[in-house]
């Protein structure tokens, strides 16, 4: 776990290029050869490797499909996507040397954006634009500015926590380090790879039930508006 939050790799013009950057920017590529590579060879009888794989996307199907049973397909590239990435990039903090990109608020905030429009991308796709736009003025115009506010106050929340769990997390692992020296690494490093899947998850999670709420909640309420 390296000792300095985010150091400067490279200059691009006036840009400066991270340690949180390009970590992110590795991640994706190995994240793209692993699909390509698992997804090469496809068979109708598979072997072991593609046994693991379908095992992993039915996981994650079942997971989505009883938060979202009908959109279910929809929804399941981006939440698969974003927990695999985030596994790897919590994960990341375990190498020597190396910190977590998600240890960076650049990263996570730009995960939570992604989240938010993929959201409200799914309300749409769910209901309509006319009609998904409508809820936010139900059943007074009046609730506009507080439903604009839960929406940003949301995504910030979801950016800030991520980052504040897996920063106070090498945090302390380099204060423990520090104290104990490498006395206790294996307790360590367990701690770490475990709060790492939990953070990837409840990220997911949250994610997950955002979309359920644009997707279910909302077509229920207009429902009932409209009839």
């Amino acid at each position: 776990m390296g000792l300095v939050p985010n150091p400067v790799w490279l200059h691009v013009g006036p840009f400066e290029i991270g340690e949180s950057v390009v970590t992110t920017w590795a991640i994706l590529v190995l994240l793209g050869l692993g699909a390509m590579v698992a997804t090469r060879r496809l068979a109708l009888m598979p072997g072991r490797a593609q046994t693991v794989v379908e095992g992993i996307v039915d996981v994650m199907h079942g997971t989505i499909a009883r938060v979202l049973p009908e959109q279910a397909d929809l929804v399941l590239p981006f939440i698969s996507t974003l927990w695999i990435f985030l596994v790897v990039a919590n994960l990341a903090g375990v190498l020597p040397g190396a910190s977590s990109p998600t240890a960076d608020l650049s990263t996570t905030s730009a995960l939570a954006v992604l989240t938010f429009l993929f959201v409200h991308w799914a309300g749409i796709k769910s209901v309509g634009l006319r009609r998904y736009l409508a809820h936010y003025v139900q059943p007074n115009p009046i609730m506009l500015p507080f439903e604009i506010i839960s929406e940003l106050s949301r995504t910030l929340t979801l950016a800030v926590r991520l980052f504040g769990n897996i920063m106070s997390l090498e945090l302390a692992a380099l204060i423990v380090l520090g104290i104990a020296g490498f006395l206790v690494p294996v307790p360590l490093l367990l701690l770490h790879i475990v709060e790492a899947l939990i953070q990837a998850y409840i990220f997911g999670m949250l994610a997950l039930v955002y979309v359920a709420g644009a997707v279910q909640t909302q077509r229920e309420r207009l429902e009932k508006g409209m009839t």
